[in-house]
């Protein structure tokens, strides 16, 4: 079971303490997948972050713009587990990220960061 957490100041994901953006930009990179523009970056305000929904962004783009380069993963609940996977990035549709994730987290920790992040606006 992962933990997950926010980094109050970028406001983006901690797995197991570990910023999202740093796990994503490692496995791109060893799948020798080609950088374009800038790296993701955290996520903006909103009711509906990282709820349970299919592509949902996880990660914005740096720009702070979630839309303009979004990492986005289908969020589901399997009982007490909150569940990332079939992670995707949109303008890039021919990338394959089936080896990465899943991300599993107890629901209940999962509900107590994501009000972390509501908290921080």
């Amino acid at each position: 079971m992962n933990e997950l957490g926010i980094d109050a100041e970028t406001r983006v994901p901690l797995i197991d303490g570990v910023p999202l953006t740093e796990r994503i930009d490692t496995f791109e990179l060893r799948a020798r997948m080609k950088p374009a523009g800038d790296a993701y970056g955290g996520l903006t305000s909103g009711s509906n972050l990282l709820r349970p929904g299919r592509g949902v962004a996880v990660l914005g783009c740096s720009c702070g713009d979630v839309g303009c380069w979004p990492l986005l993963a289908d969020i589901t609940v399997d009982g007490d587990t909150i569940v990332w996977n079939e992670f995707r990035q949109p303008y890039r549709e021919d990338r394959d990220y089936t080896r990465f994730g899943p991300f599993r987290f107890d629901r209940a920790q999962y509900e107590a960061a994501l009000e972390k992040l509501s908290e921080l606006g």
